[in-house]
Parts: C-alpha cells; structure tokens; sequence
C-alpha cells in the first residue's frame, strides 16, 4: 500500500486503511475519468462558426446507469463499514485502563486515577498535553469539552473522536508499538487551534511502571 499514511500502530488500523484505499482506488479513477471526458466535451462541443447549439433532453438509460452504479457502489461501502464501525464505535474491550481528556481552548488536560482508583475524584493526576500508556494495553478514554467541539485525533493510531462541551464521550485504543505519536486537534476551535498539540507516549510495560512510580504517586493537582 502507499505509505503516505502515517505509520499504523492500532489493533484496529489496518481495517480502517482497508476502507479507505478502497474508497480511494474508486473515486480517483472516477475523478480521472470525468476529468478527461469534461475537458474533452468542452473541446469537441466548442463554439465554433456556424454551428449552432441543439438543445438535448437526455438519455434516460444513461441517467439510470450512473445513478444505479454509484447508489451500488455506496451501500456495498456501507455494509462493508459496518463491523469496523461496531468495533471502534458501539462496543468497548474490557479493561482496567482509563485515563480522562478535557479539551479546552488551547490545550488538553489528562486526568490519571490517584490513590482510590477512580477517575473523578480529588486526588486525580492530571497533566498536560501528555498522554502516557503501555504498550499492548486496552486504554479507555473518557472524552469532554469545557468550551467548543474539539476533536482527539491520534493519526498513527487512526483514532479520532469529537469532543462536546456537556458531554461525555468513551473511546478506546490499544498501541502496539512503543513510541512518541503527535496529538493535534482536528476541529476547528478558535484562534490558537493550530497550536492545540499533545503527544501520546507508548511505553514498555517496564517503562510505564517506571513513569507512574515517578509521576502517579505524585499529590493531586
């Protein structure tokens, strides 16, 4: 496959890849065409010198084909989509893992359970704009917004989810390769949008350990 996507490090990514290159080696060769056909139908039907235009009401059986085929083609897609849609989207893996995003203009504030094990309370850890998991580990993200609609898009991950201000969102990943991935915003949130960037830090088991012994025993903020 094309390797200008960013380097796939999700259980879940190459199905999204999947769907996408499909798309994409449907819709290009179809842009192609049209392009072509346009550019020449404007030269073959030109004006020109004593030539006049004739008016044409269609042809009903080619209205038909290019209307059926593209119908076809998008529920084809949309059946396709639906277990990928179910996984990422309806169900939730089990797993001890939670952290909590609240996005606001301009940053993200990441809240780790403190002593209690809950998320919520007063002695959460909170950072921000730093995301610190294990590797090969079910994370469930519980999303909100103070403000605007802010998006969580972690791309090497192809995980991204809308945040609403009173709302809360419950998303998950699981990264399989240990490494610093870019965090930006993917909505449109105002003035500094363009600078609201985290990054998400995937750790060996042994280096995860190590990071919360040093910065989750720390007094609650």
């Amino acid at each position: 496959m094309l390797r200008w996507l960013p380097e796939d490090v999700s259980t879940y990514g190459h199905e999204i890849d999947s769907l996408f290159f499909l798309i994409y080696y449907i819709t290009a060769p179809t842009f192609i065409l049209v392009t072509v056909l346009m550019v020449l139908f404007l030269v073959m039907y030109r004006e020109r010198p004593g030539r006049r235009a004739t008016y044409s009401h269609g042809n009903t059986t080619l209205e038909i084909i290019w209307t059926i085929i593209p119908a076809a083609i998008l529920i084809v897609l949309s059946f396709m989509s639906v277990n990928t849609w179910a996984k990422l989207k309806n169900t939730v893996p089990p797993s001890d893992f939670a952290i909590q995003v609240t996005a606001k203009q301009f940053n993200w504030g990441i809240a780790y359970p403190g002593a209690d094990g809950k998320l919520g309370t007063e002695d959460d850890v909170k950072f921000d704009n730093d995301v610190h998991v294990p590797v090969n580990k079910v994370v469930h993200v519980h999303l909100g917004s103070e403000d605007v609609i802010h998006s969580f898009f972690i791309p090497n991950l192809r995980f991204k989810q809308d945040m609403v201000p009173g709302r809360t969102v419950t998303g998950w990943f699981e990264a399989t390769k240990p490494g610093r991935y870019e965090l930006p915003c993917a909505e449109l949130c105002g003035f500094g949008h363009s600078g609201m960037k985290g990054w998400l830090h995937v750790h060996s088991a042994e280096d995860y350990a190590k990071w919360a012994a040093e910065n989750l025993t720390a007094k609650p903020q």
